[in-house]
C-alpha cells in the first residue's frame, strides 16, 4: 500500500535550461503529477544565500538599513550573501558581515536552513547566529547600506510590526537568533 507521501509525489523527468547566467538560472522541468498528467513546469534556480545574525554581549544586533531597488523600499536587514563556489556557507557568512560592515565576528554557529520561496524557486538560505564581534575595518567593496547600528533586540518586535524589518532572510534569522538564544533548539 502507497503511503500519502507516495501518493502525492511528483515525478521529475528530466529539466531543460532556457537561461543561464551569474545570478540565476531558469529551467523547464519536465514533470508528472499523481494522477499522471505531465507537462513542463518553470524553475528557477538560484545560488545559495548565507546570512548571519549578529550579537553583542549587550543584547543587540548588527544591521544595516539598505535601500531595495526592485520595491523601491528601505528596511533593516542582516549581513549575508551568496556563498561562493567551493565555499562553506558558515565562512561566507563571516566574510560577509566583515565586508559589509567591518566587523569581525568571534563566535559562529549554524541557526537553520531553509527555502524562502519553495515550489517553483531553489534558493537555499543558510543563516548563522554569530556572538561577539569586533570592529576592524571599514566596510570594504561596493556600498551595501545607509547604516550600520547595532539594534537593541527588545526593538526588533516594534521595527517588524512598522514594517522596517520585511525580507525573509533577516526575520527567519532574527526569530531563530531569539529562540536559541533563549535556551529553545528548534
Amino acid at each position: 500500500m502507497a503511503t500519502n507521501e507516495e501518493r502525492s509525489r511528483w515525478v521529475v523527468h528530466g529539466e531543460r535550461l532556457i537561461y543561464d547566467n551569474r545570478w540565476i538560472r531558469l529551467g523547464l522541468v519536465d514533470v508528472e503529477i499523481p494522477d499522471g498528467e505531465r507537462f513542463e513546469h518553470h524553475a528557477v534556480h538560484l545560488d545559495r544565500a548565507a546570512i548571519a545574525v549578529v550579537v553583542d554581549e549587550q543584547h543587540r544586533v548588527l544591521m544595516m538599513w539598505r535601500h531595495r531597488f526592485l520595491f523601491d523600499r528601505w528596511g533593516w536587514e542582516l549581513p549575508g550573501g551568496l556563498v561562493d563556489s567551493g565555499e562553506d556557507p558558515m565562512t561566507t557568512a563571516a566574510r560577509e558581515v566583515e565586508e559589509e560592515t567591518g566587523y569581525r565576528v568571534k563566535e559562529i554557529e549554524h541557526l537553520v536552513t531553509y527555502q524562502p520561496m519553495a515550489g517553483m524557486v531553489d534558493s537555499e538560505h543558510n543563516l548563522f547566529l554569530a556572538r561577539g564581534a569586533e570592529l576592524v575595518k571599514e566596510p570594504s567593496g561596493e556600498i551595501e547600506a545607509d547604516l550600520i547600528e547595532w539594534v537593541p533586540m527588545k526593538e526588533i518586535p516594534d521595527m517588524i510590526a512598522r514594517g522596517d524589518i520585511w525580507t525573509s532572510g533577516t526575520l527567519v534569522g532574527l526569530y531563530a537568533a531569539r529562540d536559541r538564544l533563549n535556551g529553545k533548539r528548534g
